[in-house]
């Protein structure tokens, strides 16, 4: 997780980092989120041709904003 975000800080300010990991393996599961300050820094990421980190080249994909809508209690 720290060398995520310290490779990702050189795009903005990272506000969060998460590398799920598998319960069975304890290996992570591939994926991570990385969380940005910005919408700038986000795409400051998008405009660098490739990335690797430790020799392993990452895809990259942007997941659409989310808003958090406030639950409805659900009483029967």
């Amino acid at each position: 997780t720290e060398e995520l975000k310290e490779y990702f800080s050189q795009f903005g300010s990272v506000q969060r980092c998460q590398l799920p990991f598998d319960k069975d393996t304890g290996f992570h599961r591939r994926y991570c989120w990385i969380k940005f300050s910005t919408p700038q820094e986000v795409q400051n990421v998008f405009q660098k041709d490739s990335h690797i980190l430790e020799g392993a080249k990452l895809t990259i994909k942007q997941q659409p904003h989310r808003r958090h809508s406030p639950r409805k209690n659900q009483s029967e």
